[in-house]
């Protein structure tokens, strides 16, 4: 048996090539996992779990029927969809995880995390993050209409790509002395993360020993699975017909 790790999707109802391998993917290869780890940014936007979006719900209910088949789910919050909550939670089924989150994998002692916590060279990015992710914040966003929290999320996303055209390509990737100290402070073999959409296998070197660092791709073109079993984590593409 084998343990999926996926991130990264922006599932949205724009984009339903993405949805539709999304869909099959849980049809076919989460139903033979013994478990599914969704590492954040399942969707693009998500502005409150009272959001009936037709699209959602689609994903919402087929996430419903893997749990169901009595397949563990777990996600992690990522950076376009910090929002989801118990109400996600209650219809899913699915498990949120805190980020970072240690785990046991066949022996090997990993670290999982959305990833954009190791931006940190992108300043303004990590202010906008600490001030998102407090609950004072969360609460007073929930308590607007929806309308208003659709028009706010969709400026939100303007904002994103005109920043992410400013930006080099190195402020937007992981800060190597913040991957080397959390690999250290948690005292793990492996970190596997997502949010960069630049899919690879990096030897980090530790001074006194190597570890390793795994990042999901995006599946804006492709799907990108992380497949683990006794013989050790697999990278893989998964080209969309």
């Amino acid at each position: 048996m084998t343990t999926l790790f996926i991130s990264d999707l922006h599932l949205e109802a724009e984009r339903p090539d993405i949805a539709a391998q999304f869909l099959e993917f849980l049809k076919t290869d989460a139903t033979e996992a013994d478990d599914l780890y969704i590492l954040g940014n399942l969707f693009e936007a998500w502005v409150g779990d009272d959001d009936p979006n037709a699209h959602n719900f689609a994903i919402k209910r087929a996430l419903r029927k893997v749990v169901d088949r009595g397949i563990p789910v777990y996600f992690m919050h990522g950076n376009r969809d910090f929002m989801i909550g118990s109400g996600f939670t209650n219809e899913t089924g699915v498990k949120i995880l805190k980020d970072p989150y240690k785990a046991n994998m066949y022996g090997r002692k990993v670290l999982l995390s959305h990833g954009d916590k190791l931006c940190t060279d992108d300043v303004q990015y990590q202010k906008i993050r600490k001030m998102t992710r407090d609950p004072e914040w969360q609460a007073k966003m929930l308590a607007k209409p929806l309308k208003d929290r659709l028009r706010m999320a969709a400026e939100a996303r303007r904002q994103s790509l005109e920043q992410t055209l400013n930006l080099s390509m190195e402020i937007m990737d992981v800060n190597q002395e913040a991957v080397v100290e959390v690999i250290r402070k948690n005292n793990v073999d492996i970190l596997l993360h997502g949010h960069t959409h630049r899919p690879g296998v990096h030897e980090v070197d530790l001074g006194n020993r190597k570890a390793k660092r795994i990042v999901l791709g995006d599946w804006y073109k492709q799907g990108s699975v992380v497949r683990w079993d006794s013989r050790g984590p697999k990278l893989e593409s998964m080209p969309r017909s």
